[in-house]
């Protein structure tokens, strides 16, 4: 879910170009969900291969990553590791959510209402660890750096990004501004055309590239105190937030109290389900790792025809023209790489 932070930061849509070199950590997580909803048959059905084995996000990990790789860019993926325990109320909200998402969509089905059983099964979506482990080995067999966090994936990426081992974080979500990121690129994995949900109308989606520091400069607030009217408004750390505070109230009341102490001895009916203060040191004080390594290799050709094609019934056609395409850019990313190393 993440924090509702977009009616309070400054956006800047930027050109996928523009990102050109630039190393940027996706949220793993963040990105496999999208291809789970986006990548489906008519009826909302999951791409599969013959033993039944979920495919729609190794398509779209695959084809995603290598139109970025054609832009110049460098990804890394940064998958999440354990959970803080204080997640545990909006984990199951997650999954009673899914439940009833799923029953909806077998009524949907069975009425023939398919656009509204492509909707519902789009809040089915799930990832198993089999399905990461498959994401993970296709990155490998790729030749692209991904990034196992020990707690949050967004955590991790903004550490990354604050070290200068990345450019900027990539996700959906803005929770990458609460644990620090300099820079927050959303859209990057959905860039391009997409039919509005329900509608017959198409939009082009365009990467948005946000600051931490103008945010904190147009919002006139420290990087604490966005913390402070996020906890108000509400995180998956707890996720109702106060009843009555959306994010423009929520950020008066930390302006004009200064902290969230303080403003929370006049709000009325503020309950958390663990200490607020709790939440706000999962922010300021993440759990992240260091050990990592970022190199972008040449692809293994023969060991992604065995994964994709033998074992997931890929085209083989289709996987041999991707393996050219990102080949192609890899070699021209690792020698501009090698070129700035020489010259810089």
């Amino acid at each position: 879910m993440g924090v509702d932070l977009g009616d309070l930061v400054p956006k800047k849509v930027i050109e996928l170009g523009e990102l050109r070199g630039k190393v940027i950590a996706i949220d793993a997580y963040n990105a496999l969900y999208q291809f789970l909803a986006n990548i489906r048959q008519p009826d909302g059905t999951p791409l599969m291969d013959s033993r039944g084995n979920i495919t729609s996000h190794l398509s779209g990990l695959l084809y995603r990553t290598i139109n970025l790789l054609e832009t110049g860019i460098k990804p890394v993926y940064v998958f999440d590791g354990k959970p803080p325990e204080v997640k545990e109320l909006e984990i199951l909200r997650r999954i009673k959510l899914k439940e009833e998402a799923a029953k909806k969509y077998e009524e949907a089905l069975a009425r023939g209402d398919y656009e509204a059983a492509r909707k519902y099964a789009v809040r089915t979506s799930k990832l198993s660890t089999e399905m990461v482990n498959d994401a993970k080995k296709l990155l490998d067999l790729m030749g692209i750096p991904w990034v196992q966090a020990p707690s949050e994936g967004e955590a991790q990426a903004a550490y990354m990004v604050k070290r200068g081992d990345a450019w900027a974080a990539a996700s959906q979500d803005y929770d990458s501004l609460l644990f620090g990121a300099i820079r927050l690129i959303r859209n990057l994995t959905i860039t391009g055309r997409r039919k509005l949900p329900r509608k017959n109308v198409y939009v082009e989606v365009k990467p948005e590239l946000i600051e931490l520091e103008e945010v904190l400069r147009r919002l006139g607030i420290t990087h604490e105190q966005l913390v402070e009217v996020a906890i108000l408004i509400g995180t998956d750390y707890n996720p109702e937030g106060i009843k009555g505070v959306g994010p423009k109230t929520a950020l008066k009341l930390i302006k004009t109290y200064g902290s969230l102490e303080k403003a929370l001895k006049v709000v009325k009916e503020a309950k958390f389900p663990v200490d607020p203060m709790r939440i706000k040191e999962l922010f300021l004080k993440p759990s992240v790792t260091d050990r990592y390594q970022l190199t972008w290799e040449k692809p293994d050709a023969k060991g992604l025809m065995e994964f994709l094609c033998r074992e997931h019934d890929f085209s083989s056609e289709r996987v041999r023209r991707a393996i050219e395409r990102a080949s192609k850019s890899l070699r021209e990313i690792t020698t501009q790489s090698s070129l700035e190393a020489w010259f810089g």
